[in-house]
């Protein structure tokens, strides 16, 4: 009813209050007077029948006395003529009807039998008098009288609606004599409500309202119309301000919040709902945490506490925002609390998209921690994980693997199909371990056709059974390279992980030199890093000196060292001094170590070809500048490696140093083994015929040590044989031994090529190779090898030197 009346206009309200006032007064007035007459009436009545009773009793005393009953009767019949009295009984003294009279027969109206409890009152419209008979204080009897008032209060209501309807009459001409008075109060207010309706509508601040009158609602009128002018003023200037403010707010290319504490936006700038895909309506009220990628939801709690804790300051952080869309973008959020002038607080956020940043800047990381051609984790990365994985066992004791992947024959399809080739298999084998390793172990590709798997939380038997599968996989893997198909194997190597464990650089040493271990064996296998293992301690010890190999060849820290090769009685006894290139490696305490320590490494891990050149340029230059050597050289020969061979690059790098060091180039011998040259007879030719022509001479070592047969002599054009010591050393007792020495003796000369024999020990050994018709003989009965500076020519077994 409240809200209804609310909804009134003015005018209405008040004709209403008008109309509820009189209904109030009206019922009010009329409620009263019903009640007022009622009682006055009841009140009357019941005096006027209690008087009548008591004439009647003062009348029967007489009867009573002398029991006169038609006496009797003949006072009752004197309320005959009041018709509202229904019955009149009068009682003797001990309650019994002694007369009665009645109007009807009815069982109501018939006189009680019973009268001493007795009194005066009203039953709903009928009234009871009960009037006792008194004389000088003793009780004769009792005057009963029952009215029916039906009738009487009929006529009384009617003439209360009389003056009802008199009031009722007089309350409507009181109202419409009422409702002009009110327009004088209500049409000032309604032109009012007009104008400021008009001007809400409209923004229109030089409407006005109009004045009627100048009593109290014209001073109304003229306040509001001066508020009204101070507001357009106001207004105006606020509009600038606002346009200002948008300009700084909703066009700003950031994103802007301001926040509760709790992260519920009060208000967003245009940018950020535009970058949520939401309306700015839609956002106020919501929290921003709705709004913040789940794994990031912390940082922006940790942002609001920080701005909490720290007010004065500036805070920032980046965090990624989940779009309506489904997207993802990264913001760097700049934040402080602020106040109003209301000491209220509340969270300045302004956040700038960073995502193409960010995503340029993870594809820079992932690139240099990734494979370009394989897409797996590439060596930086991996040797991170090893390092985790390293710390993760030694602080919960848990045990890992770590597998070295080596490709079997993949150099075959490198060279018979081309690089393409070799990329592509690269690639589907990448995708291959990835889908085949466990699911929480990680792959990478190391380099080359190396892979590397770290396998988390794995036993060495079970990381055995693993590999074990990988290398199946891998052998039963086909690949197709236009129309031809290949097959590779792959060797193995694993290292365990766990507390006992050294850093990731010894762990992935030793998975390589098991690797190693496991080509060494036939490859395509798998094989365990044991630290008893004497065949794995080898290897690594090579692969310790690689580094040390390196470092040598950067410092300098090689010596050339000579031996001696001397003439038999047989040949030419005066010629010059003849000697083999040895080299030797000198340690940081000025220790030599003798070349078996570290060529077999040298040759394993491609740094052969390497020591050959520095071992060819300080040879040369040391002759070079060494006074009066050159007088006294005959011969110099120098071992070339069988990856020298191979590598383009040395013929020119040879060709360059005798040029520079201006080196006779007919006292230069270059040695090759017998192994390395068949291995690429065809390259190997090539390289011996270029360097002959240019005046050098070759000379074919360990001959008769390989499984190749004389025949490969005809195709290679030496000028020395060196017979392998292995045949020269027991020549004395063995006779195989003392026949192959002479077969390789002969067959040399017949093709017109000198022999040298190695291991010559002794004298005897020396004499029996003079019958034999050797050419040359060296060894350690002849001399030992020595630093440069100290060769000198020998004559052997004499005691003396030249």
């Amino acid at each position: 009813m409240i809200r209804f009346v609310r909804t009134l206009s003015i005018n209405q309200k008040l004709l209403l209050i008008l109309v509820f006032s009189g209904f109030i007064s009206l019922l009010f007035a009329g409620v009263f007077l019903i009640m007022l007459e009622i009682s006055e009436f009841q009140r009357n009545t019941r005096d006027d029948l209690s008087t009548l009773a008591e004439i009647v009793g003062n009348r029967s005393t007489a009867a009573l006395m002398f029991d006169d009953r038609n006496l009797a009767n003949e006072n009752l019949a004197v309320l005959l003529n009041l018709p509202e009295v229904q019955t009149a009984c009068l009682y003797d003294s001990k309650g019994a009807v002694f007369a009665r009279l009645l109007k009807n027969t009815t069982a109501e109206s018939a006189c009680p039998l019973a009268i001493k409890d007795e009194n005066t009152h009203f039953e709903g419209i009928q009234l009871i008098v009960v009037k006792p008979i008194v004389v000088d204080g003793d009780e004769l009897g009792t005057v009963y009288i029952h009215a029916n008032l039906t009738t009487t209060y009929w006529r009384k209501m009617q003439f209360i609606g009389i003056i009802f309807l008199v009031l009722v009459g007089v309350s409507v001409l009181t109202f419409f004599l009422s409702t002009p008075l009110l327009k004088l109060v209500s049409s000032p207010i309604k032109k009012l409500l007009i104008t400021v309706k008009a001007i809400s509508d409209t923004k229109d601040y030089s409407l006005r309202a109009v004045k009627v009158n100048n009593d109290d609602l014209g001073v109304l009128v003229d306040a509001f119309n001066g508020l009204i002018g101070i507001v357009g003023t106001q207004n105006q200037a606020l509009t600038h301000a606002k346009d200002r403010y948008l300009a700084l707010y909703d066009d700003n290319p950031t994103m802007v919040f301001n926040l509760a504490d709790d992260g519920r936006i009060f208000s967003v700038n245009c940018t950020g709902a535009k970058q949520l895909d939401l309306a700015v309506e839609e956002l106020q009220n919501c929290s921003l945490f709705d709004f913040i990628y789940s794994e990031d939801s912390l940082m922006l709690q940790d942002l609001v506490e920080r701005c909490l804790n720290k007010p004065a300051r500036v805070h920032k952080q980046e965090f990624r925002m989940a779009c309506q869309k489904g997207r993802l973008i990264w913001v760097r959020a700049t934040a402080r609390l602020s106040e109003n002038e209301n000491q209220q607080k509340s969270l300045l956020l302004v956040c700038e998209d960073i995502t193409e940043a960010r995503l340029l800047n993870e594809k820079i990381a992932y690139q240099a921690s990734h494979d370009a051609l394989t897409g797996l984790a590439n060596r930086s990365q991996f040797d991170s994980y090893i390092k985790q994985a390293v710390a993760l066992a030694h602080t919960d004791s848990s045990e890992h693997a770590l597998c070295y992947l080596d490709l079997d024959q993949f150099k075959v399809i490198n060279d018979t199909c081309g690089h393409l080739a070799g990329d592509e298999l690269l690639r589907q084998l990448g995708d291959l371990l990835r889908k085949h390793v466990r699911q929480n172990d990680f792959v990478a590709r190391l380099g080359g056709d190396e892979f590397g798997v770290l396998m988390y939380n794995c036993s060495l038997s079970q990381a055995i059974l693993a590999c074990e599968k990988l290398r199946d996989i891998v052998r039963d893997f086909h690949f197709a390279w236009e129309d031809r198909s290949f097959t590779v194997g792959v060797s193995i190597g694993i290292s365990a992980v766990n507390d006992a464990s050294g850093n990731a650089v010894n762990l992935l040493k030793e998975a390589d030199a098991a690797c190693y271990a496991a080509k060494d064996k036939g490859r395509n296998r798998v094989h365990v890093f044991r630290p008893d293992d004497e065949e794995l301690a080898m290897r690594q010890g090579e692969m310790q000196w690689v580094e040390k190999i390196k470092q040598g060849l950067d410092n300098n820290r090689f010596r050339l060292y000579g031996q001696p090769i001397v003439p038999l009685c047989g040949g030419n006894k005066e010629e010059g001094l003849h000697f083999e290139t040895l080299v030797r490696y000198c340690d940081g305490r000025n220790h030599i170590i003798p070349p078996g320590a570290f060529l077999p490494a040298a040759e394993r891990y491609n740094l052969a070809s390497a020591m050959d050149r520095w071992v060819i340029s300080n040879l040369l230059q040391w002759i070079a500048e060494k006074p009066g050597f050159l007088n006294n050289l005959s011969l110099c020969s120098v071992n070339l490696s069988g990856l020298s061979m191979s590598n383009e690059s040395m013929l020119a790098f040879i060709s360059e140093q005798l040029i520079r060091w201006e080196v006779p180039t007919h006292k230069i011998c270059f040695e090759i083994t017998e192994t390395a040259a068949i291995a690429n007879l065809s390259y190997a030719t090539k390289f011996i015929n270029k360097l002959r022509e240019q005046g050098c001479s070759f000379s074919l070592d360990d001959f008769g040590s390989g499984l190749s047969s004389f025949a490969y002599l005809k195709n290679l054009p030496v000028d020395f044989l060196k017979i392998d010591g292995l045949f020269v050393k027991d020549i004395l007792d063995d006779k195989v031994d003392l026949a192959m020495v002479k077969s390789i003796n002969e067959v040399g000369h017949v093709m017109n090529k000198k022999t040298i024999a190695e291991f010559v020990e002794n004298e005897q050994i020396f004499n029996l190779l003079n019958v034999l018709g050797v050419d040359y003989a060296q060894g350690y009965g002849i001399g030992k090898p020595v630093p440069l500076d100290e060769l000198k020519l020998i004559k052997p077994f004499s005691g003396a030197a030249a």
